[in-house]
């Protein structure tokens, strides 16, 4: 069990960091800002669980393995035969690509702030493990977001945050009555589907409508 929660975990890391690292080049950012960038969408939302859950030092500090690998990563993204390698089609590629890891990164990321919670809280209730697995996996996002100067995703675009709302709920219920191993799988592919979903037919939550002057 702890090895697959590692390798998620891994996986989540490289998938949010790409993320990071790919809106650092959308915004013409230097290898610098594209490190930090995917820093912070990595680690960002773990960090801000551990805060809230008591963890100090963050998990992310103590260990970093997850830093280097974003560090890495960004490193990798920004080598002159990846650039020319995304650079096809107008830029088309960065939006799939950016897409499809942030859904990956937001599945994993949610999971794991639940497994951390109950690791933390012996039995936590349903509003503490939501709320320690949403802010685990858009919470990375936001800093992203906010650092680039962009409006975070979660209050405009998209199925976002809502998506990783229904995992969460659904990896609390399954991870306490029926099995740890099917709540992380379950919910990580449900999240992950549900966002992918709601980008194809353009799901979005109620707006107000703009009132003409």
């Amino acid at each position: 069990m702890n090895v697959v929660f590692f390798v998620l975990e891994i996986l989540g890391t490289i998938a949010f960091a790409l993320s990071g690292t790919l809106t650092a080049i959308k915004k013409e950012m230097d290898i610098l800002g594209g490190c930090v960038l995917g820093m912070s969408t990595a680690v960002g939302g773990g960090i801000i669980r551990d805060l809230i859950l008591g963890v100090t030092p963050p998990t992310a500090l103590l260990n970093p393995l997850n830093a280097f690998i974003c560090i890495f990563v960004s490193i990798l993204v920004y080598l002159p035969f990846m650039q020319k390698l995304m650079s096809i089609n107008n830029h088309k590629i960065y939006d799939k690509c950016l897409l499809v890891v942030d859904s990956v990164g937001l599945g994993v990321f949610t999971v794991i702030g639940i497994n951390t919670c109950f690791l933390v809280i012996e039995t936590p209730n349903l509003f503490t493990a939501v709320f320690s697995g949403v802010i685990t996996g858009v919470g990375g996002g936001i800093l992203r977001d906010v650092f680039s100067r962009d409006v975070p995703k979660i209050f405009v675009k998209h199925f976002y945050a809502s998506a990783s709302i229904v995992g969460a709920i659904a990896c609390y219920f399954i991870k306490t009555y029926v099995n740890s191993l099917l709540a992380t799988i379950i919910s990580t592919l449900t999240i992950i589907t549900l966002r992918l979903i709601a980008s194809k037919f353009k799901w979005e939550l109620p707006k107000p409508k703009h009132l003409n002057k």
